[in-house]
């Protein structure tokens, strides 16, 4: 300290030594900040708030949203729509979520990196995937260079392992990272899992041939199965579609879940899953007949009432707006049923119909009908040699088409005669005998893969997914390496867990009637010792115990709050600790502590010898 020098009064403002005691002392007995090397909760800041939205302690009554809960346990807070805070609770959930990501990565020799947020929108033009209607945050510098917020990095890492590697013998390549990712999400919604700022984790995987990429692809579907698998949640395995990514194989692991964005099948009896996208439209042979009931179309384009099969339209546009498509499918409906098993349409299976026939669909149009004819009667009147507008109808093989329904109505919204408009007809693949099927599988379906088992649909939240790029990016990006006397683009994999979402998605697969309810993989806690007022002594007795064990260690907290025993208990079960240790009345009378444990339907009295055990027995199920 300088001559001189005199601090102002405050509590903290003193000469070196007494500073140093004093704060020791004011944050011991004044804040409740303890120094003893325990896990407290005084010492950690977990605002729930209590445990009702009026902050009184109740037990649920129903189950809520998983978004209010991860909120109402002070796991995070929302900052603005699709943008969160992670609160400390949240952030070691996140952290070992993390942590656990890492050693799976690791067992199959993958590098941790940490690219920039920041990409060139160049960069994404050249790639093919920066279009008019992109997800993502563009931005200017002050020199006017494009930028944008990436939201995934192939073309990043692509750019720079290319500029790195440049022999076959700087192959195989597996490198990751955990990262912040940014999507200019125009409706988020469901807390974590669909914001417009995320955790990632992508790994990119690459090879100086097919057969190698192969069997990298092989390892890290290897290495996710063994991480879902630590979760001991169920999921589901499913084939995919590449999409906008890329590439000829696509694998993804879900979590059956009603706010899921994604139908996945499975089948019974073999071991078909796959999402609904992967539909090629195609009917199979096991698949029934037309049904004679089926009445069709009448000429005014109504249906027969009360028959078994009803048939149903459905409309889309290609992007030229020159071609109507018109997919009539079948709805069935149980005769004198009050609720009818109403079918839907597939959407990508008529895509795959349509694209197959060389027509390409635009499904974002709500309107087609309208759009179409718009395009028409601006056209008209028509000019011979010009091209002709189109009406596609395409029927489900169980429809039978006894009369193309007519254009009737069009007819009356353009300028036109039925002339001037080419009508064709699909009922089976363009170039094969197949019929076509348009409608979604319904749980119940025959699986066309075995026809011995039973299809079901599952709603689903997708976590985690496996691409083959294979040299979709190399190539552009001009990423080689020389192989013998040859320089050959490198062969890619890409490989993504969504961390932000599958904090939400474990959560809401697990939580129940009193709150949330923690894996132990990616419980903040593991356990929580709670006291009765006045055995605050004997709890800390309790959670050494419990922390002694050094080669099986666990992670503990010590809820040392004044507050009463049922309020702590009720805050225990809305954060979800997967075991809860209970010092009180049993305490008291026996010398035992009472074991709760949700999951495993469990509560027991244990002496302090028999804790451990019993402990380490439960979260090994867990």
């Amino acid at each position: 300290m300088r001559s001189g020098f005199r601090p102002a009064a405050g509590p903290f403002l003193r000469p070196p030594k007494t500073y140093i005691w004093n704060l020791r002392v004011y944050r011991t007995s004044r804040c409740g900040f303890h120094t003893d090397g325990r896990s407290r909760i005084s010492n950690f800041w977990i605002p729930t708030g209590g445990i009702s939205k009026k902050n009184a302690p109740f037990e649920l009554r129903d189950k809520e949203d998983v978004n209010d809960l991860l909120v109402r346990g002070g796991f995070y807070r929302q900052a603005y729509s699709g943008v969160f805070h992670m609160l400390p609770l949240g952030l070691r959930v996140q952290d070992k979520l993390e942590r656990l990501i890492d050693r799976h990565m690791q067992s199959i020799g993958a590098s941790k990196v940490s690219l920039s947020s920041i990409s060139s929108q160049e960069l994404w033009e050249r790639s093919g995937r920066l279009g008019e209607g992109s997800e993502v945050f563009r931005f200017l510098d002050r020199k006017e260079a494009r930028f944008l917020l990436a939201p995934t990095h192939e073309e990043e890492i692509t750019t720079l392992v290319g500029s790195l590697a440049k022999s076959y013998r700087d192959l195989p390549l597996r490198v990751y990272q955990i990262s912040r990712k940014y999507r200019d999400e125009p409706r988020p919604r469901q807390g974590l899992l669909r914001g417009r700022e995320f955790i990632m984790k992508d790994l990119y995987t690459f090879d100086s041939s097919v057969d190698e990429a192969l069997k990298t692809y092989e390892q890290v579907r290897a290495a996710y199965t063994r991480l879902f698998n630590e979760l001991k949640i169920p999921y589901l395995m499913a084939a995919a579609d590449s999409g906008n990514m890329g590439g000829s194989l696509s694998h993804e692991f879900h979590f059956s879940s009603p706010k899921g964005e994604d139908t996945v099948v499975s089948c019974s009896h073999c071991d078909s899953v796959y999402n609904e996208e992967l539909a090629d439209g195609k009917a199979h042979s096991s698949q029934a007949e037309p049904l004679d009931e089926s009445p069709g179309f009448d000429v005014d384009g109504s249906h027969t009432a009360g028959a078994r099969v009803s048939t149903a339209m459905w409309a889309a546009i290609s992007k030229d707006k020159m071609t109507l498509l018109r997919g009539w499918y079948p709805q069935f409906t149980a005769k004198d049923s009050a609720e009818p098993g109403i079918r839907e349409i597939n959407s990508h299976a008529v895509k795959a119909i349509a694209s197959a026939a060389g027509i390409d669909l635009d499904l974002s149009i709500e309107n087609p009908v309208e759009q179409w004819a718009a395009r028409v009667k601006s056209k008209a009147p028509l000019d011979p040699s010009a091209e002709r507008p189109q009406v596609l109808d395409v029927y489900d093989t169980l429809v039978r088409a006894y009369k193309r329904p007519p254009l009737g109505g069009l007819l009356a919204q353009v300028n036109c005669s039925a002339e001037d408009i080419e009508c064709l007809r699909l009922d089976t693949f363009p170039g094969t005998n197949n019929g076509l099927q348009l409608i979604k599988v319904s749980s119940g379906d025959q699986c066309p893969k075995c026809t011995q088992g039973t299809l079901k649909a599952h709603t689903a939240v997708e976590l985690g997914h496996t691409f083959h790029l294979g040299t979709r990016y190399s190539e552009v990006l001009g990423a080689s390496v020389k192989v013998e006397n040859a320089t050959v683009p490198m062969q890619m994999g890409c490989h993504g867990i969504g961390v932000s979402r599958m904090i939400t998605a474990v959560a809401d697969s697990l939580s129940d009637s009193k709150g949330l309810n923690w894996p132990r993989a990616l419980a903040p806690f593991e356990v929580i010792v709670v006291p009765t007022k006045g055995l605050e002594a004997e709890a800390e007795n309790v959670y050494d115990q419990l922390v002694a064990d050094k080669a099986s260690p666990i992670d503990a907290i010590l809820d040392d709050r004044d507050k009463a025993l049922g309020w702590k208990l009720g805050d225990a079960d809305l954060i979800g600790y997967p075991v809860i240790v209970v010092v009180g009345k049993g305490w008291k009378k026996e010398r035992k502590v009472e074991v709760q444990c949700r999951r495993l339907n469990l509560r027991q009295d244990v002496t302090l010898e028999e804790l451990s055990p019993l402990v380490q027995s439960m979260l090994r199920q867990l």
